[in-house]
């Protein structure tokens, strides 16, 4: 591992571990084996958000649901709070590419859900999910169904839904890559806000070098498959960020700086 991955690793006992990860798909050493991660290692810290950034298919939502449980490395295993990820954990809330909600149900019904399946869907979840509603300007919309909704809102009732349930970490897979980019701009804030406000670990795929640098304070530079973290790139840029901030030198300069890390911008240009 490089120094600069290395680096990661803080002082403090870091809120999860990913631990010499690798997953690979089909029969070992098989003819149609396909590996998709290689040695993955990194700590990430408390309340942070950590973008994983790379190409296509290099196997970044892999590790994404590795880390959320819903699948299992063939080599290394990951922590969260020193204890062994072996499957889902009520703790962590997932936002997928797609909204994925239930068209026949209501947009408060389908920000429940997640409560009615853990036993807890009491006043005070509803109350909880209206204030999530409210936060993110859809008060007007608990009664209405799905269809009513534009893509960007959609994707709001989905954070919501993740966010119900107060999980310590959020995993989140290129969310936003459909929006329009005004709608997606939009959603940055709204997310950036949310982790002020919640203090929750959140880890955000995308293979948007922008994204990246606005959302993140690590952002992990992965090669194409197999997937390896590359580089790790920090981000200092302060907080809060706007719209100003997309336009400063030290943005220009780490868009830069990962975008030579992904290989799409020469060191010399």
């Amino acid at each position: 591992m490089s120094a600069a991955i290395a680096s990661a690793t803080t002082a403090a006992e870091p809120f999860a571990r990913i631990l010499g990860v690798g997953k690979s798909f089909g029969e070992p050493r098989g003819r149609f084996q396909t590996i998709a991660l290689q040695a993955v290692e990194y700590d990430i810290a408390q309340g942070e958000l950590v973008a994983l950034l790379g190409p296509s298919g290099c196997g970044k939502t892999t590790l994404l649901n590795i880390i959320a449980g819903l699948t299992t490395a063939s080599v290394g295993h990951v922590e969260i709070r020193g204890r062994r990820v072996t499957g889902p954990a009520e703790d962590v809330g997932f936002v997928f590419q797609t909204p994925n909600l239930m068209p026949w149900r209501t947009v408060l019904a389908n920000v429940m859900f997640p409560m009615e399946i853990l036993g807890r869907a009491g006043p005070a979840a509803k109350a909880r999910a209206r204030d999530l509603l409210a936060m993110v300007g859809l008060s007007a919309f608990v009664d209405q169904r799905p269809m009513a909704l534009s893509g960007g809102m959609k994707q709001r009732v989905a954070l919501c839904r993740a966010l119900i349930h107060e999980p310590s970490m959020l995993l989140m897979d290129e969310p936003f890559g459909a929006l329009d980019e005004l709608t997606r701009m939009e959603m940055h804030d709204l997310l950036l806000d949310i982790r002020r406000m919640s203090a929750t670990t959140v880890v955000f795929v995308t293979h948007s070098i922008s994204e990246a640098v606005y959302l993140a304070d690590d952002i992990l530079v992965f090669s194409a498959r197999p997937g390896r973290i590359t580089q790790r790139i920090r981000v200092t840029l302060p907080y809060p960020r706007s719209a100003a901030t997309r336009y400063s030198a030290a943005f220009t300069q780490l868009e830069r700086q990962a975008g030579t890390a992904l290989g799409v911008v020469h060191p010399d240009a």
